[in-house]
């Protein structure tokens, strides 16, 4: 099957800013860039008259389940530490429902904002919800979505010196051996792979030294990629001094986990040394700007991180700590907070939107996405801009952000239509929405973060 995108407004391939005659995919695969007309005949074509198309936006941080704990009362107007003791006891009532409907509402929102592939760090694994991946797997392929989903862990519980309290940590035995079944049972590692496995300690404050170093033992040897957080807080750094004797990023190296195969959440505190070394280590880091302004945590230095060649993704982040799953919203968010911290001239339109697509490829370890490009994958947006928010703006594609695009007129994953016309294909947003506000509710009032 061949379909020509057609006529578009402009595309942005990654790279280059065009207007060309469109775009023509074969089955899954971006087969050609038009000038005049596409080079063989075509089976059906897309009008894209008055749309932008971009590379499928790709998210490279974020918790699925707290999208039901989004503008919680008695967690609002915290900053990290307390904000985490609030949620825990909320969190620790995960059902395996919640996990259904959470990770479907996020992935809807997601796609509905141009984003094509999507990471995850789940970390809760409550009794009521241990098979949460394989859940979360089985809603990424029905929904027909790109992701790598990262099997969490919390090991550290207050008794021991962490954060979390004993009902949402597991063992280290417990927590590797289920690190490996997901790996054996669903992590592809082929071009175009629609589903990756990436195993992922929750952070310093939550988890054992021993644990962090057998983690990145285990996926090295079955060649996965690694996650954490990292560097987010003050509170942070203070731990890591406290508890270890060590800065994070010392710590990270005591453990194992410097090096390429590594991508960091946030990564905000660090010296001009340690970026450096983050740099010449080739670990790789998620800006989550809403995340971080939310939270009142502080910035991430794009540049300065860049500059030392480390490659830089974009995440929304937890529900709970955005309250937004829209990542068009969230190019705009870095442009604004990098702008912010750099100066107008030194952060532009396109370097955020580069954060959303190469750099999250190459955060990612893929060269198959991220771009428009003959050959790659046929992960597509298009954001029409014959609407209110657009009119009497000039360059379409600048407009995308700084007029602020809210929503994806078209979307496609790996060659499939998922969103036309702005809406998703397949699924009852009402009764999504309606599911979703029953499972929250129901979480809840099982502690007295009522609503």
């Amino acid at each position: 099957m061949k379909t020509w995108i057609k006529h578009p407004a402009a595309v942005w391939t990654g790279t280059d800013h065009i207007a060309p005659d469109g775009i023509v995919v074969e089955d899954n695969i971006i087969l050609e860039l038009v000038t005049g007309q596409p080079s063989a005949p075509v089976d059906e074509t897309f009008d894209a008259t008055n749309c932008v198309v971009l590379p499928g936006l790709i998210n490279c941080h974020h918790h699925f389940y707290q999208t039901l704990t989004r503008a919680l009362p008695g967690a609002l107007n915290k900053e990290l530490f307390d904000w985490l003791t609030s949620l825990y006891p909320v969190w620790a009532g995960l059902t395996e429902e919640a996990i259904e409907v959470s990770t479907r509402t996020a992935m809807a929102e997601l796609m509905l904002s141009g984003c094509t592939t999507t990471t995850d760090h789940h970390y809760v694994f409550p009794r009521s919800a241990g098979n949460a991946i394989d859940i979360q797997v089985a809603v990424a392929q029905e929904l027909g979505m790109r992701a790598v989903l990262t099997r969490g862990s919390m090991s550290l519980s207050q008794k021991d010196g962490g954060l979390p309290p004993d009902e949402v940590v597991q063992s280290a035995d417990e927590i590797l051996l289920d690190s490996e079944r997901l790996i054996d049972r669903y992590h592809d590692q082929t071009e175009g792979s629609m589903i990756q496995i990436a195993l992922a300690p929750c952070s310093p404050f939550s988890v054992t030294t021993e644990l962090m170093r057998d983690s990145a033992e285990l996926a090295r040897s079955r060649q996965v990629l690694l996650h954490t957080h990292l560097a987010e807080t003050l509170d942070e750094n203070d731990f890591c001094l406290e508890m270890f004797g060590r800065r994070p990023v010392d710590y990270l190296e005591d453990t194992g986990w410097l090096a390429e195969d590594v991508w960091l959440a946030h990564g905000i505190h660090f010296t001009d040394d340690e970026i450096l070394r983050l740099g010449k280590a080739g670990t790789a880091i998620s800006h989550c700007p809403s995340s971080n302004m939310m939270l009142a945590s502080g910035s991430c230095r794009v540049n300065d991180l860049k500059f030392a060649d480390v490659a830089v993704g974009l995440g929304v982040d937890g529900s709970a700590s955005n309250d937004v799953n829209n990542m068009i919203q969230e190019v705009r968010q870095a442009f604004l907070l990098q702008r912010l911290q750099y100066g107008a001239a030194s952060f532009s339109h396109v370097d955020a939107l580069t954060l959303a697509t190469i750099g999250g490829a190459k955060l990612l370890h893929r060269d198959d996405i991220g771009q428009i490009a003959p050959g790659k994958q046929a992960d597509l947006a298009l954001f029409n801009l014959n609407t209110l928010e657009f009119s009497g703006s000039g360059d379409p594609v600048a407009a995308l952000v700084l007029c602020g695009a809210h929503s994806a007129e078209a979307v496609m994953i790996n060659g499939r239509w998922t969103v036309l016309e702005g809406k998703l294909l397949g699924i009852d947003i009402r009764q999504l929405a309606a599911d979703q506000r029953r499972v929250a509710q129901q979480l809840a009032v099982q502690t007295n973060l009522t609503r």
